[in-house]
């Protein structure tokens, strides 16, 4: 985990709209560890599905897609406060500081510390494990120290098919052949595990054998 020391604060400038809206996105949905690389990661895949839903900026993400993440309405603390605070009391707080600093490296294109994720998890998946609607759907861990929470893989095979007509040119008869298309036992394959967060994507063989969008 990297740390700003206040000489090193991103805030040169004042903070634009769209810089604070995602950083405050981050800053509420990341735990209160406040691990810059956390927030980097968090706010990396916040753009990641603004420009998957063809959205132009982090607010109108925000708004039409509330679902995605419930801090911009749910009444979360963090993000309430960093969206009413004043750059001076930013700059005076080194979490809010590693936030802004984590948008503005999501915004420019930065390091991606979620390695390529769609999707994340805090605390609540280990403590909601048997009714959480990914586990349900079905979770794989790729790597051990993504997993912060020691949960168990959730997998079930899923085999989809395909059926095929056939017509019989002497008889007329027409037959109906089933034709696997694909198969997979989860959906969502971890990708990193930082601070209080574990970060996910939809695995190959999910995407391959239904088509499903990568982002939803």
């Amino acid at each position: 985990m990297s740390q700003y020391a206040l000489s090193d604060s991103p805030l040169s400038a004042p903070i634009d709209a769209q810089t604070r809206q995602l950083a405050a996105m981050a800053y509420g949905e990341a735990s209160t560890q406040n691990n810059s690389d956390e927030m980097m990661a968090l706010a990396s895949v916040l753009v990641r599905q603004r420009d998957a839903r063809g959205y132009s900026d982090i607010a109108t993400f925000a708004s039409k897609e509330r679902s995605f993440s419930y801090v911009v309405s749910d009444g979360n603390v963090r993000y309430q406060a960093l969206m009413k605070a004043s750059d001076k009391e930013i700059a005076n707080n080194m979490g809010m500081q590693a936030a802004i600093a984590a948008a503005k490296n999501a915004l420019n294109g930065g390091p991606d510390k979620s390695n390529g994720a769609y999707f994340w998890d805090g605390a609540d998946i280990k403590t909601n494990y048997a009714h959480h609607a990914k586990v349900k759907r079905g979770i794989k861990i790729t790597n051990p120290s993504h997993n912060i929470y020691g949960i168990s893989d959730s997998t079930k095979l899923v085999i989809q098919y395909r059926y095929v007509k056939t017509k019989n040119k002497k008889t007329g008869k027409i037959a109906i052949k089933q034709e696997e298309i694909g198969r997979y036992d989860h959906l969502y394959e971890s990708t990193a595990g930082i601070g209080g967060t574990i970060f996910w994507k939809f695995g190959q063989a999910y995407l391959n054998a239904t088509h499903a969008k990568v982002y939803k």
